[in-house]
């Protein structure tokens, strides 16, 4: 039998070392992360208080800031703490809580963002049913499914982990602990999660990103065949273009990710991918929809002059 020591605690290196650029990314990152809190907490505070944005959209809308907010709490403020201190140490159960919240979040996120779509899709090419279709009961079944899927697929991961052994070096070359630099600190077979990471993941993402898109192209083609004015054309890719922009942010740097198969050489391409959706599109996900959305803009200014200038009342 061979001694080996067990890891129990993890140092997580972060995105740079050099002294210089770890304060401006402090500021940076800061920025963002508050940018973040108050954007979304705002279009929260927004959709229940503002009555004509109870709606579907709106409340799926609300899911998603929610989510922004935890999904850039769950690494931001670790991350945030080694640029002002150095590598950071983590122990072994708070590694598989980061690991667990930030897939539940993240997969969360993508079946939402799919849910979305198809609320837009029955909004535009079925609007006499949409009420009945998209019912509070059935928004909230949907919600729901979306939480519970990314619940369920963050679980797998969690369990298998903490299955590992780990031993020999415990430095984490990311600013975060995600599963593919965790599995390779393991001394243990790592085959099953490979797997796991290499074929449900990327089913996940690709499954969603798949009935988002086909919502989009049953939406185009409705609009182009049924729609004759230019006007008429442009009102439903208006109310589109808000969740698009979402969609392509989130997408890319989750499909570029995890949707091909992982390996060590694939690890430094990571961490700047992981840092593009875990910090900085939950940052630009408020301004893109209170920029691009009349509606939600419209009841935040009001809601901020009744709270301002009439004491909120």
């Amino acid at each position: 039998m061979h001694n080996e020591t067990r890891v129990g605690e993890f140092i997580l290196l972060g995105i740079t070392d050099v002294q210089g650029l770890q304060h401006f990314c402090f500021i940076t990152f800061l920025l963002l992360y508050l940018t973040c809190l108050l954007g979304n907490g705002a279009i929260v505070t927004v959709v229940i208080c503002e009555p004509r944005l109870h709606t579907p959209m709106y409340f799926f809308l609300g899911n998603l800031s929610c989510l922004d907010i935890f999904y850039s709490t769950v690494t931001v403020p670790k991350m945030l703490t080694g640029f002002l201190f150095g590598p950071q140490p983590i122990s072994l159960g708070e590694c598989l809580a980061q690991l667990h919240f930030f897939h539940f979040l993240g997969s969360t996120e993508a079946v939402l963002l799919a849910t979305m779509a198809y609320d837009r899709y029955v909004a535009i090419c079925n609007p006499l049913r949409y009420a009945l279709v998209m019912s509070p009961r059935t928004c909230l079944l949907l919600a729901g499914a979306c939480w519970s899927t990314g619940f369920v697929h963050a679980m797998m991961h969690s369990v298998m982990t903490s299955q590992l052994s780990f031993c020999g070096h415990n430095h984490i070359h990311h600013f975060f602990c995600d599963i593919k630099p965790l599995l390779n600190l393991a001394c243990s077979n790592t085959s099953l999660n490979m797997s796991l990471l290499n074929i449900v993941t990327p089913t996940i993402a690709l499954g969603s990103f798949t009935l988002t898109v086909l919502s989009y192209l049953y939406i185009i083609s409705f609009v182009v065949q049924k729609v004759h004015s230019q006007e008429g054309r442009w009102k439903p890719f208006s109310t589109c273009a808000s969740h698009l922009t979402v969609v392509a942010l989130f997408y890319m740097p989750v499909l570029f990710n995890y949707a091909q198969p992982s390996s060590g050489s694939s690890l430094d391409r990571d961490v700047p991918v992981s840092l593009l959706y875990s910090a900085i599109t939950s940052a630009l996900n408020p301004l893109i929809y209170t920029l691009r959305n009349q509606e939600v803009a419209s009841a935040l200014k009001k809601l901020l002059w009744r709270k301002l200038f009439h004491g909120g009342k």
